[in-house]
């Protein structure tokens, strides 16, 4: 008996979507003529099975298609995807101390991935992943439970049923598919290639580069660099170069000993064991730089680790009264220049003011000042006594604690149990690392060493030395013209450095001109720029300074930017409305212009100080940032004084309260250590959620738990304001439309077009990628921690600290570097990916059987359950 074939008929559209469906329908045909074709041809030509496996396959991606378009992907990606990266941070973290903490008492290094998911069982309290990440056998079985649910839910019922399919089906998703996806994006050297990938835009930077090596603790790492480094350095040997080419290639082969110096000297500490902890040597034996009290208050990094100290000696109060006056000052100047301006009901408005801002001022005296406040700072009775006389007979000002202000400051510096003690701390030192103030002197290369400029013709020859401009007038400098004619480089004993030939053309009143040349560097330029802006704050409104670069800072192509850059700084610098505008400025331009050799007005010391406390000075000035950074007791003083007034509901009352009180909002943060991240989150809040998660996520990576209230106070509102100012208010449409984006059709079919592209190049399944070395596996950690270090924007570092900002990158880099913790994060973000793609089934209960049978999580439900026991007896 014969039966006639049943014709199938293969609908093409799978989306919806012509530009998603085009390179769907053809990575289909390519895994079906790859993965069923090779082998099925060999047992039958009849075509109907592959067609009915087609028609199967783009049923189910139909299913996943629609179900895809019904989700709102917002909530997955703005909160549940950093949730789950910044728990798994958590855990890490979490593992990394305990580790740390064990291994004064024995070595249990090798340990650390049983540690981590011991962590991971104690804050997931019903979920474990230890067998899927470490046991080949025990994956493979939860990947195919999982695909036959997958399966289930988007085959069509026929085709479900039909055991042989599914089995096929199975096999393919799970082995085919999943198995080898998983393998490689857990991959470490996988990851670190990516992160280069991702970050391949930026400059390479030769400090953050040298960071690495110096604060690297594998030497299979600098070994690979030294052996690099020694095959480059053979290679430029090698070249027969002559002209301008030498001093370039020179320059590289100083460049490359350098580095190989370092790796060799660091590999060798390592292998002997004794490694240097520089906070020691700097306490014992260090010069360490001096930063003066002003300069500490000013700086939000130093100011925390002097809080600290301060607490521990019992002299918080001091420095706490000393910040709300500041706090204190500013609110109250800038009620004042608003009232000042309000000219409609300007009496009722002055009445509620002067109120608000006398109960505000009474309220610093109490908690401070009064006999009944504890902890009490012990002052001048003479001038607590005028200071309440004042608040009740007069009307409060500004500056009605200046006096009291400025004997507590007195105090903290000259008392010996302050500041003096403080510098002798290791509190100070760290405070030091933190501040980058524990470097190495500059390194070679860099164009802004602490060498006194070279003024004078490289080749020796100088035009006749002309009539200083100490005396120009404005209208003689008016007729300057002033240009960068000429770069060169220089070597002087070992250290590099670009110089940048200025000349200088005056016309004289009689019609003659004087030329002469003179000779400046990046760090003269650099210099000059903090006078004039320090000095004339508006300048730096408009006057930018081009960017410095450490890393191939003496190639030709950036040096002659460099100077083009600079021409164009030099010429807005003279120019005739900015001379009539700002005469005083006359001196220091003629100063820098001398033929003559110019003397830093500040060490290299000191433009690392005016680097960190420049932004905080000016910070300081603006009323957000002063009155958002008080410390959380003063937070809690005008939360009362500000109830108490509760029945003045005026706009303005309403300012000065929550400009007091305005941070982001969280649970007490009690045990928060042992739960998830989002636990933290307050849904009850109306709220910026994604600003939130964002800033629990920067708690995790920079460990900023570990600070004080106050800093971590002081970090929310900074990256709440950095973020507002960038966005405004709109950040979270902003990330609905990057979202929108992501997801467009447009967008997937890019990504569909990659994924063809990247397995069938040209048509062809792709070969098998051979194994990298494992010098250039090492090589490439190397380089995707300095990309990392390096994308790191210098406000983050003034805002938290160096050390902490560095500490932070290479634990998340870390993080990366185990094979079977990565798996366990993919499975966390396929996990989440399927709760969100079908919220309707219990996806969460299943994972929780699924995961039930690692005896680690069955040994916690046991002790969980006999602790509760013994709790349960004892009562």
């Amino acid at each position: 008996m014969k039966r006639e074939t049943r014709q199938i008929k293969i609908d093409r559209r799978l989306t919806g979507s012509s530009i998603i469906d085009e390179p769907l329908q053809q990575v289909i045909q390519f895994a079906i003529r790859d993965y069923i074709q090779y082998w099925y041809y060999t047992l039958s030509n009849d075509e109907s099975f592959l067609l009915e496996v087609r028609q199967t396959i783009q049923n189910a991606l139909v299913q996943f298609a629609t179900r895809s378009k019904e989700v709102d992907w917002q909530p997955y990606f703005t909160t549940r995807l950093v949730d789950d990266f910044a728990t798994h941070l958590r855990v890490f973290r979490k593992a990394q101390q305990r580790i740390e903490d064990s291994r004064a008492k024995k070595d249990i290094s090798e340990e650390f991935v049983e540690t981590f998911f011991e962590v991971e069982v104690e804050m997931e309290r019903e979920v474990c992943r230890d067998l899927i990440c470490t046991s080949s056998k025990d994956e493979e079985a939860f990947l195919r439970d999982l695909c036959e649910i997958l399966l289930y839910l988007i085959l069509p019922p026929g085709d479900f049923h039909n055991k042989n399919m599914r089995y096929f089906l199975r096999e393919i998703l799970a082995k085919g598919i999943f198995l080898p996806l998983i393998d490689q994006l857990s991959d470490p050297d996988y990851v670190n290639q990516y992160i280069i990938w991702m970050i391949r835009d930026a400059n390479c930077n030769y400090e953050a580069f040298l960071n690495i090596i110096k604060l690297s603790d594998k030497v299979m790492e600098l070994e690979a660099v030294r052996d690099r480094a020694a095959e480059e350095l053979q290679y430029l040997r090698s070249l027969d170069t002559a002209g301008d080419d030498i001093s370039t290639i020179k320059n590289q082969i100083n460049s490359l000993l350098f580095v190989k110096k370092i790796c060799e000297s660091r590999v060798q500490r390592l292998n002997s064991g004794k490694e240097i902890d520089t906070l020691k040597l700097a306490t014992n034996f260090g010069k360490l730089c001096t930063i003066p009290l002003d300069s500490i208050l000013m700086n939000n990094v130093a100011l925390q680790f002097f809080m600290d100290y301060m607490q521990h000696t019992g002299g918080q109060a001091h420095l706490f009264f000393w910040l709300t006056v500041e706090g204190y000052r500013v609110t109250a100047q800038q009620q004042l220049d608003v009232l000042r301006s309000v000219h409609k009901d300007g009496e009722r408005q002055s009445n509620q003011t002067k109120g608000l801002l006398r109960a505000a001022a009474v309220g610093v005296y109490d908690q401070y000042l009064s006999e009944k406040a504890s902890p009490r700072v012990h002052v001048d009775a003479n001038l607590v006594a005028k200071l309440a006389e004042k608040l009740n007979y007069e009307d409060p000002t500004p500056e009605i604690f200046d006096d009291v202000q400025r004997k507590v400051y007195d105090m903290m510096l000259k008392d010996e149990q302050f500041y003096p003690s403080f510098r002798q701390n290791a509190l100070y030192v760290r405070m030091l690392a933190e501040l980058d103030m524990l470097k190495d002197p500059s390194i070679r290369g860099s164009d802004d060493g602490d060498l006194e400029s070279f003024n004078g013709s490289p080749t020796g020859s100088l035009n006749s030395s002309l009539d200083d401009l100490s005396n120009t007038s404005s209208e003689e400098l008016l007729q300057l013209q002033v240009t960068i004619s000429d770069t060169g480089v220089c070597n002087d004993h070992g250290k590099t450095y670009a110089l940048y030939a200025i000349t200088v053309q005056r016309r004289n009143p009689d019609g003659s001109e004087d030329i002469w040349k003179t000779y400046r560097r990046y760090s003269d330029f650099h210099d000059f720029h903090m006078r004039i802006t320090e000095q004339f704050e508006h300048l730096s409104s408009f006057l930018k300074l081009p960017g410095k670069k450490t890393f191939n800072n003496m190639d030709k192509e950036f040096l002659e930017k460099r100077k083009k850059d600079l021409n164009t700084y030099l010429q807005l610098l003279i120019n005739p409305e900015v001379i009539k505008a700002c005469p005083a400025l006359i001196p220091y331009v003629n100063y820098f212009l001398e033929n003559k050799a110019y003397n830093k007005g500040k060490g290299d010391f000191a433009r690392k100080m005016d680097t960190l406390v420049n932004p905080f000075r000016n910070s300081m000035r603006n009323v957000s940032n002063v009155v958002k950074s008080i410390p959380d007791s003063l937070a809690e003083g005008m939360t009362k004084v500000s109830d108490n007034m509760g029945k003045m509901s005026d706009k303005l009352g309403h300012e000065i309260k929550n400009t007091f009180l305005k941070v982001p909002p969280l649970k007490p943060e009690e045990g928060s250590e042992h739960i998830r991240v989002s636990a933290q989150l307050d849904d009850n809040v109306d709220d910026n959620i994604p600003l939130r998660v964002m800033l629990l996520l920067m708690d995790e990576v920079f460990d900023l738990k570990e600070r004080n209230h106050w800093l971590r106070r002081n970090i929310k509102n900074l990256l709440q304001q950095l973020i507002r100012a960038t966005y405004g208010d709109t950040i979270n449409r902003k990330i609905v439309d990057h979202v929108d984006w992501m997801t467009s059709p447009e967008q997937v079919a890019e990504t569909v077009k990659r994924f063809r592209d990247s397995f069938w190049p040209n048509g062809i399944l792709a070969e098998t990628a051979p194994c990298r070395e494992k010098a250039v596996r090492m090589r490439s950690r190397v380089a995707a921690k300095t990309k990392m270090l390096m994308i790191m924007p210098d406000e983050l570092k003034h805002i938290i600290g160096a050390e902490t900002t560095r500490k932070g990158i290479l634990r998340v880099f870390e993080m990366f570097q185990h094979n079977q913790l990565n798996r366990r994060l993919v499975y966390v973000f396929l996990e989440g990916l399927l709760e969100t793609l079908f919220p309707q089934y219990k996806f969460r209960e299943l994972f929780i059987k699924l995961h039930s049978r690692s005896q680690r999580m069955q040994k916690y439900k046991q002790k969980s359950q006999s602790t509760q026991i013994a709790s349960s007896q004892k009562r």
